[in-house]
């Protein structure tokens, strides 16, 4: 980032909020249904954001940003992919926040022989009452971890699909509603490609946010083992935030102003993407990009979004959504990037 962007970016966050305005267009789909759950001021929202994130970084090391990115997917009703090599902490970054928040933790291995029954329950017959019973499946968790997701068949994986969606299940006709919070963080293995399946991009464009963890510089590293030495630190961690606090706080997400030249500035990002490559980011991508970035103020303890919240979150947002043009020299992460430094805020 040159000097010019960042007095750019500087300058952005001292913008005074302005009026309120009526989310005109994507406002139904952007502003989530709280289900009777009062919103906390943006102040007590964005401390419980970065609570949790200190609280997660005493058995996270180095992963600061990747902390910040799944806190705000939690706050903005999303679901993250993550995808890196093997033993580089995604497990143990899903169960530190999940205890962080004090959330029911629900974590499904995926196999090639894994059957959707396996994911969202099963009718039992039960021989007493002559009658079927329900029993649920681990998709009925508040934070449900779906570890290497690209090993199960399509038809398993399409299993997730309605949930992360609708909230809901459906089995054998009957539709039951999984927990409030639900979020799915998924786990794929970028190295083995054995026996693996290609996420489709119907389901790829549910995942909220693809983070890559990457390797820990030396310093980190020898934090880690440091932090391996005797008990886990998993095992001490305690929750800083309970279920309600987290639905008031999501609650409040979803009430900050993003005003309409920033509705447009998100809008012309989309269709740059869709221009130039093969597939853009769907309407869904610019409204969870427009929730990413309501999630980005909170942190931020404002109640308000600047185009700077929204370039923070476009890269992990749209990127994985995003087909290049066959033949084209240019990642997905460098057309995002493209079109950050090309439409004019």
């Amino acid at each position: 980032m040159d000097a010019v962007e960042r007095t750019s970016r500087a300058r952005q966050r001292r913008l005074p909020a302005g009026p309120s305005v009526r989310q005109a267009n994507m406002s139904d789909n952007v502003t989530a249904e709280s289900g009777g759950q009062a919103p906390v001021d943006v102040e007590s929202a964005g401390e419980l954001a970065r609570r949790v994130v200190e609280n997660a970084e005493q058995v996270i090391v180095g992963n600061h940003d990747a902390i910040e990115h799944i806190v705000t997917a939690m706050l903005s009703r999303g679901h993250v992919l993550l995808e890196d090599v093997p033993g580089v902490g995604k497990t143990m970054l899903a169960r530190a926040i999940a205890r962080s928040f004090d959330c029911t933790f629900k974590r499904v291995q995926f196999t090639p022989d894994l059957l959707p029954a396996d994911v969202t329950g099963v009718n039992v017959f039960n021989q007493k009452t002559q009658e079927f019973e329900f029993r649920p499946g681990p998709i009925f968790g508040n934070v449900v971890l779906a570890d290497e997701i690209n090993r199960a068949p399509p038809k398993t994986q399409s299993a997730l699909l309605e949930a992360m969606e609708e909230l809901q299940v459906t089995v054998d006709g009957d539709t039951r509603a999984v927990p409030d919070p639900f979020t799915v963080i998924a786990t794929q293995n970028s190295v083995e490609r054995d026996r693996t399946y290609e996420l489709p991009a119907a389901e790829l464009d549910r995942f909220m946010k693809k983070l890559h963890l990457g390797y820990p510089d030396a310093d980190d590293e020898a934090e880690v083992l440091d932090r391996m030495t005797g008990t886990h630190p998993i095992e001490g961690l305690e929750p800083v935030a309970s279920l309600e606090e987290l639905r008031g706080a999501r609650a409040a997400v979803a009430e900050v102003r993003t005003e309409r030249e920033l509705r447009a500035y998100v809008t012309r990002l989309a269709r740059y993407t869709r221009e130039h490559a093969q597939l853009g980011a769907s309407p869904r991508a610019a409204i969870t990009l427009l929730r990413a970035g309501q999630a980005r103020a909170v942190l931020d303890g404002r109640d308000y979004v600047v185009p700077d919240d929204v370039q923070q979150e476009a890269v992990v947002t749209l990127a994985h959504r995003i087909r290049p043009v066959p033949g084209e020299d240019r990642s997905a992460r460098e057309l995002v990037q493209a079109a950050l430094n090309s439409v004019a805020v």
